[in-house]
């Protein structure tokens, strides 16, 4: 697929994930008007939308094609938003601009901020359980949420960010920063490749495959995050640059330098591909995304 030809197909699919989040938006009335506002504003300060877009992509690959995909989509965007919230928060990376525009936290409190985080990650679990209604297969939508709760919880997601927290500014080896990686970036990545492959019944060992092709594709993503923080500029990256540097924290650049950061993203990116290209069904778009990501520039 031609670059110019991907990248107006990626902006189309962004703006309908987009469309989506919106159907799910809460209404900003009522005495609890503002966490509303810093929940809805959190959700639609922009972002990638990547891991709806995977989990739908997923999806569609393997023959599925109702309605329930909406809820999960949108679910896993909740919860990665409510992430990005907490991380910006003073007690954690202190951050004052994400995406370009400020914080949660620096728009409407650290307490609202914090609320804000909190009330995404219980939305989100509020809105996937509405796919129950819109299915044929409730089986697979429990599965489904099972899963998402895994990698959100203290084995995925969160326990990657505990051992984050605990070990800035402390040294640290190889093997625990590729844990933390693996939980707190590759989790949710995880969980949208498979939530998209459970819905449409994808196979356990097929299910499997995809949750290691995310792991690495995770993984990958990361490291080209730190390859970012130390190259780009506020403009292109729409955060602070050098917040790793700032904040004490070892990263992949930090403990094999710039080149075999690179290298590594190379590495664990064509073996995401070799292993898409070993299954048995096929999405273009989606191997072209994945293979975007080692390239990105934001």
């Amino acid at each position: 697929m031609e670059q110019n030809v991907f990248e107006e197909e990626l902006k189309n699919r962004v703006s309908s994930v987009e469309g989506i989040l919106a159907e799910f938006l809460p209404e900003e009335t009522g005495y609890q008007k503002t966490i509303f506002e810093a929940l809805n504003y959190s959700l639609l300060a922009g972002g990638k939308r990547l891991r709806p877009l995977i989990m739908r992509e997923v999806y569609s690959m393997f023959g599925g094609s109702g309605p329930e995909i909406r809820f999960l989509m949108a679910a896993i965007e909740m919860i990665h938003t409510s992430s990005l919230v907490h991380d910006d928060l003073p007690c954690m990376d202190n951050d004052l601009y994400r995406r370009g525009k400020p914080t949660t936290w620096s728009k409407f409190g650290e307490d609202m901020g914090t609320l804000a985080g909190d009330a995404l990650m219980i939305y989100a679990f509020e809105t996937a359980a509405g796919a129950f209604s819109k299915t044929s297969n409730p089986g697979r939508v429990g599965e489904a949420i099972r899963v998402l709760a895994s990698k959100t919880g203290i084995y995925g997601m969160i326990g990657g960010q505990t051992a984050d927290v605990e070990l800035t500014g402390k040294q640290m080896d190889g093997e625990q920063l590729e844990f933390i990686y693996r939980l707190k970036t590759g989790a949710l990545l995880e969980a949208s490749m498979m939530i998209g492959g459970i819905l449409a019944g994808a196979s356990e060992e097929q299910t499997a495959r995809l949750e290691n092709i995310a792991r690495n594709v995770g993984m990958a993503f990361q490291i080209r995050d730190d390859i970012l923080d130390v190259t780009s500029n506020l403009e292109t990256l729409g955060k602070p640059v050098h917040s790793d540097e700032r904040n004490q924290k070892i990263t992949y650049v930090t403990l094999y330098g710039l080149a075999e950061a690179a290298e590594k993203v190379r590495e664990l990116s064509e073996e995401a591909i070799r292993e898409l290209d070993g299954l048995p069904v096929k999405n273009e778009f989606l191997k072209e995304l994945i293979m975007n990501l080692i390239t990105r520039e934001k």
